[in-house]
């Protein structure tokens, strides 16, 4: 069957504006922050504790809730980076009344479950960066996304090391949890297709934006916290440039 020029034309155009709509942006936001990453030099166990030294003295960032709207609980995520000559370190403390996680394969769709999420991006010359989706279990989803076009589910990460520790029981529906720690550690090797330089000097800059999903995927409490507002009117975390700075 032959579609009319003008039919064609009103279904094309019918799509745009859908897919514009989704990614509409807010204007007047404030400036992205920027984090210092610390250099370190005592060894860290990736064991999702927290423990060392190193992590107790780095400073947090607390993620923010930018779309009021959505009816999940606020509850609280802090996050710290790290780095030595080798890896990037990445830290998250997440306060949870009910963790929830089902993903237990690599790759498989943690961002459906509880899980925190870090994009990467080391080039300022490109929008394409890392990600990485990792749920309470430890389960890594891991693609590199050429924004904006459609991200390389294949491409996996090497070397990382993940962990988790739970304040309660896992995906029991029923009792009362305290929440989660998730510790990653990243080497820096494995960014070299963007990065001018590695591992990163002092006072490089890299782009990156840090999520948490919390909540059932089915459920209508389910909420998006952020470093940095996406600047998107709907729930959204994808748009390299409301990504925030890290400075080592």
């Amino acid at each position: 069957m032959t579609i009319p020029r003008g039919a064609l034309i009103t279904v094309l155009l019918a799509a745009v504006i859908c897919q514009a709509d989704n990614y509409t942006e807010i204007q007047d936001l404030d400036p992205v922050p920027k984090y210092e990453v610390s250099t370190i030099h005592e060894k860290i166990v990736v064991d999702g504790k927290l423990s060392e030294k190193a992590w107790i003295q780095a400073q947090p960032i607390t993620l923010m809730f930018p779309w009021h709207f959505q009816t999940g609980k606020k509850q609280k995520t802090t996050v710290k980076i790290l780095h030595d000559q080798h890896t990037l370190y990445v830290g998250y403390e997440a306060e949870d009344t009910d963790i929830t996680a089902v993903c237990t394969k690599r790759d498989d769709a943690t961002y459906l479950d509880d899980c925190v999420e870090i994009f990467i991006k080391p080039s300022e010359t490109t929008d394409s960066y890392y990600g990485l989706e990792m749920n309470a279990r430890g389960v890594l989803f891991d693609y590199f996304y050429p924004f904006p076009n459609e991200l390389d589910k294949s491409m996996d990460l090497e070397g990382v090391q993940l962990k988790t520790t739970l304040r309660g029981t896992l995906n029991k529906r029923d009792d009362q949890d305290q929440g989660w720690t998730l510790e990653v550690a990243i080497p820096f090797k494995n960014f070299s297709k963007l990065a001018n330089k590695l591992p990163p000097k002092v006072g490089d800059q890299w782009r990156v934006q840090i999520n948490r999903w919390d909540g059932v995927e089915d459920a209508t409490g389910r909420r998006l916290s952020m470093w940095c507002h996406s600047g998107l009117k709907k729930p959204h975390p994808h748009n390299p440039e409301r990504f925030g700075t890290l400075v080592f």
